[in-house]
């Protein structure tokens, strides 16, 4: 399926979840930044990235739905990448009518999901496909700090593969979070570690992957005569090691490990 006709499937399917929820956030932002890093590529990459997110919840959990287009001069020639994560959040305590909370923790739940993506990169040009599951912490703070421990199973089929090839299932330990830290400010964003996955494609050893991604957000709607959170401005840093599982002490070389900061705009509806 055509990347552009998925990720319009995708909005799609998040409009129409927000007509059953008891509430929902979309929005729509850009990205832009001039250092990212691919596997077996440089580590100065500029990438331009219109971004589209919908969050929901409803009696018994939560939907989250982010879509990514990217647009970058990777390797002297531009570049079009896709990237969609979908999770569902079922939280046990609205569903059993039992009380989770102890101590930091406030709730449980149980998340299921999915990672897609496409990119036309000559040299590389990773397909993810990755199914997630595993359990959920709600941390008791302000806004939200959620904290999981998922399997996720995960195939690929990048440039030199004939055929499709399937990981070794393991782990990931994750967060998700969005904290207000006073003043119109949000801290806002996801780490995540995952184990080592096995062989590669190409049968190489795979290594150890960690992924932060983080921003500090001001609400510059008032200025605009907006409504609260109705535009936010602010930067975004991304600390990507080993990316994909590939280790940049190895063949993938630099571009395996990404330092990114970016400047970050969305506006909420």
């Amino acid at each position: 399926m055509h990347a552009r006709t998925l990720v319009t499937l995708a909005v799609l399917a998040a409009a129409a979840s927000a007509h059953a929820a008891e509430w929902s956030d979309n929005s729509i932002g850009y990205r832009y930044g001039t250092k990212f890093a691919e596997p077996f590529g440089r580590t100065d990459i500029h990438k331009n990235i219109i971004n589209f997110t919908h969050a929901s919840g409803y009696k018994y959990g939560s939907n989250f739905l982010n879509v990514d287009l990217l647009d970058s001069d990777n390797r002297d020639a531009e570049a079009q990448e896709a990237y969609i994560v979908y999770r569902h959040t079922l939280d046990l305590g609205k569903v059993t009518g039992k009380d989770f909370k102890m101590g930091p923790v406030r709730g449980l739940g149980l998340t299921a999901g999915f990672d897609w993506n496409t990119k036309n990169d000559p040299g590389y040009a990773s397909k993810k496909r990755m199914l997630v599951v595993g359990p959920t912490l709600f941390m008791d703070v302000p806004g939200f700090l959620n904290v999981g421990l998922y399997l996720l199973h995960e195939s690929n089929k990048p440039v030199g593969v004939a055929s499709r090839y399937t990981y070794d299932t393991h782990p990931m330990l994750g967060a998700s979070w969005g904290i207000p830290i006073g003043s119109g400010f949000s801290f806002e964003g996801y780490a995540n570690w995952i184990a080592a996955k096995g062989k590669d494609e190409f049968g190489g050893q795979t290594a150890p992957e960690f992924n932060f991604d983080g921003q500090v957000m001001y609400d510059v709607s008032g200025a605009l005569g907006m409504g609260k959170n109705t535009l936010k401005a602010g930067l975004e840093y991304q600390y990507w090691r080993n990316k994909f599982g590939n280790s940049y002490r190895g063949p993938a070389g630099p571009g395996a490990l990404a330092k990114t900061p970016m400047v970050r705009v969305e506006y909420h509806f």
